[in-house]
């Protein structure tokens, strides 16, 4: 007679086993790596989305941001005055402006900088919060009191007065919440690199708004959109 072969309980079990360590130590990191490129395109998305505006600006009404005074409330519009909350109001569409947080599951939007205790850099003043959310769900937070947002030439961006300065939550009042770093856990470390790790790549990306154009802030932020991985 043919005797039939198979595997035995143990020999199944054992497999079983050494497949789920595999799979507990590869798709943590499949995970961290997919959600870095997420981050990375809808950051890269955003702020494309927001020099757009600034070319609009300069094409439909004459103005930038080197020409803004503080906004009046979320309904200022360009024809009537000339701050950022207009800009954004006369040249986006589907976007919501309010200075009122967004909320995740109940809690107010309340991101975090290089430690939990921070706010992110770029993050103004309670009292001067404006949170515009755009079409795709990206979170713009910018100060409502920004003017005469201007550089001088030859000189860099974060030379804008502070109160030009922002950031964008590529996924909104979604968690993490917290500032893109570099691999030394700072913002500006000499020759930034982020890694595509969960302790690195996040979703807050510093911005500062000046003239026509709208860049990143800090080290790590320029890295994220200036690399490709």
């Amino acid at each position: 007679m043919r005797k039939n072969s198979g595997f035995t309980l143990a020999e199944v079990l054992i497999t079983l086993g050494i497949i789920g360590v595999v799979a507990a130590m590869t798709i943590p990191t499949l995970m961290s790596n997919t959600n870095s490129a997420k981050f990375r395109s809808q950051f890269k998305k955003s702020i494309s989305t927001l020099n757009q505006a600034g070319l609009m600006a300069q094409a439909q009404y004459d103005i930038d941001f080197a020409a803004i005074s503080p906004c009046t409330d979320a309904t200022d519009n360009p024809n009537s005055r000339i701050t950022i909350c207009g800009i954004f109001n006369g040249t986006l569409s589907g976007h919501v402006l309010s200075a009122t947080a967004p909320r995740n599951n109940g809690e107010a939007y309340t991101p975090h900088g290089t430690t939990a205790e921070n706010d992110p850099t770029g993050y103004p003043a309670v009292a001067n919060r404006m949170f515009l959310t755009m079409a795709d769900g990206s979170l713009l937070v910018f100060n409502s009191q920004a003017e005469a947002c201007t550089v001088a030439i030859g000189q860099a961006a974060s030379t804008a007065p502070a109160v030009c300065q922002g950031l964008i939550d590529v996924n909104g009042a979604t968690l993490p919440n917290r500032e893109v770093v570099c691999s030394d856990g700072t913002v500006n470390g000499e020759n930034c690199n982020v890694p595509a790790d969960a302790n690195h790549m996040r979703d807050i990306y510093p911005v500062v708004f000046h003239d026509g154009a709208v860049e990143p802030l800090t080290a790590a932020a320029r890295y994220v959109l200036t690399t490709s991985k």
